[in-house]
């Protein structure tokens, strides 16, 4: 099974995909609260930084391209500085913003939050959910009907923002190609005729009148509008449930979820149709795109904030086996997690080695490590760095077998391997509260201890076990 899903990824980069729906710009303000304003009983935050990215169908559009699959878009923006941040932001992941059609009647949406701590203080819209006019309906049909021939399949993202009428929709799902719904609201009347709608159990209980809480609620509530609304197929997104597909054929399959930590569900049904439209549109079948559409929207809820899951990382999740699983990240993962337990306010801690042979001096140094932090994360010399610091005959134990020693030491939450001859580079990509090295070393030898101490972070050196050492281990063991 593994080696067919990975077949089926090599052969997404041919997919064409428009997608269409309510495109928005989703803006994150991180800050502190440490104080309540003396104007109102009301918390005021200290801004230290914001990150803008693509929401909505822009979020579907961005997901496609990190698959590495080719999409346009087509939707509505205002004539605003809004939708030019949309659109650079477009242009920047190789996609043209031909398709945004300027309403200068409306704003283009931008959802604000402010969060502190990890917990959402407040959103902002800005926007207008306004239904289309029927003159910008036929723009927007003509277009669709102008770019026929750049795409095989259509998902459509409804935001319940304006962009999609019932009009509208009806023309699409006629055009005769497989229309990919991503509902909203109740009325599904408006989806009729369309080849799959991906609703989660929440949009399915409230669109169908009936519970969603088992494997047969969800599959009678699907049959109820599949008939009602002659609807080919309905997959249910159902969170620590998986997925459920049931086709107007009586085929269903349930798919059970992967995730094993979730940080945010922020955009992963953007993630799951992603994934599915990219994969039919490589001559998947449907249950086909729901299993690797389902480890996407897994990937996705481990990431913080409106994410998009890579091909790479798809593969990797896919291929890794129950030995090698989560023995050790790459720095750009690594950076991730450590972002995601910073928006927990957790502190983190950083020491590093070759951790050649592992004997009690380096379980105390760990255990005092972790002492000092919720998340300790271990850099590793690299194979190659090992041999230029510590000679041609070392290490004794190879990177992978070092790291799967590592990982199985309860005070590691993570070990992350690096080639340079110190951890300096991932010193500064971390930034990590705390760095601890072995109390053989002063203040002034350990490598990082003035930039870690520059932005207000702390430099601990560990009580050491007196006579172990790797190398007098080695030496011993040659006598």
């Amino acid at each position: 099974m593994q080696q067919h899903l990975l077949h089926l990824l090599n052969n997404i980069s041919d997919a064409r995909i428009l997608c269409m729906g309510d495109i928005m710009l989703d803006r994150f303000i991180y800050g502190e609260v440490n104080r309540i304003s003396p104007e109102a009983p009301i918390p005021v935050i200290k801004i230290a930084r914001e990150k803008e990215m693509l929401g909505g169908v822009g979020n579907v559009v961005a997901n496609i391209t990190s698959l590495g699959a080719k999409t346009s878009i087509l939707s509505i923006v205002g004539d605003d500085e809004v939708a030019k941040k949309i659109s650079n932001k477009l242009y920047a992941i190789g996609v043209c913003d031909k398709g945004l059609i300027i309403d200068s009647s409306r704003p283009t949406s931008l959802k604000t939050r402010f969060i502190s701590s990890g917990q959402q203080l407040l959103r902002t819209d800005m926007e207008d959910t306004k239904i289309i006019s029927d003159n910008l309906t036929n723009i927007i049909y003509d277009k669709f009907t102008s770019m026929s021939d750049e795409f095989d399949i259509v998902v459509i993202s409804d935001y319940g923002k304006g962009a999609i009428c019932s009009k509208l929709l009806a023309k699409i799902i006629k055009s005769g190609k497989k229309v990919i719904i991503d509902p909203k609201g109740h009325d599904y009347s408006i989806y009729r005729d369309a080849y799959l709608i991906t609703p989660n159990k929440k949009e399915l209980s409230e669109a169908s009148s009936m519970p969603t809480s088992t494997d047969d609620d969800v599959i009678e509530a699907a049959k109820y509008l599949i008939k009602k609304f002659n609807i080919q197929n309905i997959l249910a997104t159902r969170s620590k449930d998986g997925m459920t597909i049931v086709s107007s054929d009586g085929y269903i399959k349930h798919i059970r979820a992967q995730a094993k930590e979730v940080f945010d569900v922020s955009g992963a049904g953007d993630s799951v149709v992603a994934a599915i439209s990219v994969l039919l549109a490589s001559g998947a079948n449907l249950t086909e795109a729901a299993e690797i559409a389902n480890i996407a929207g897994s990937i996705v809820v481990g990431k913080v904030g409106t994410a998009t899951v890579g091909i790479d990382e798809v593969k990797e999740y896919i291929s890794s086996s129950s030995v090698l699983e989560n023995t050790f990240c790459d720095k750009i993962t690594t950076k991730e997690m450590v972002e995601r337990w910073r928006q927990k306010n957790l502190k983190l801690g950083f020491t590093n080695g070759c951790f050649d042979l592992i004997h009690p001096g380096h379980i105390s140094l760990l255990k005092q490590a972790k002492s000092k932090c919720d998340k300790l994360i271990v850099g590793l010399n690299s194979d190659n760095s090992v041999k230029r610091l510590k000679g041609k005959d070392r290490p004794v134990q190879n990177e992978i077998s070092r790291a799967m020693v590592l990982k199985a030491i309860s005070y590691v939450d993570i070990v992350v391997i690096f080639e340079e001859d110190t951890p300096m580079e991932l010193l500064q990509e971390l930034q990590p509260d705390i760095l601890i090295k072995g109390g053989d070393y002063s203040m002034s030898e350990v490598v990082g201890a003035d930039f870690v101490m520059s932005y207000g972070g702390e430099v601990f050196l560990a009580d050491l076990k007196e006579g172990q050492s790797t190398t007098n281990m080695i030496k011993r063991s040659a006598q």
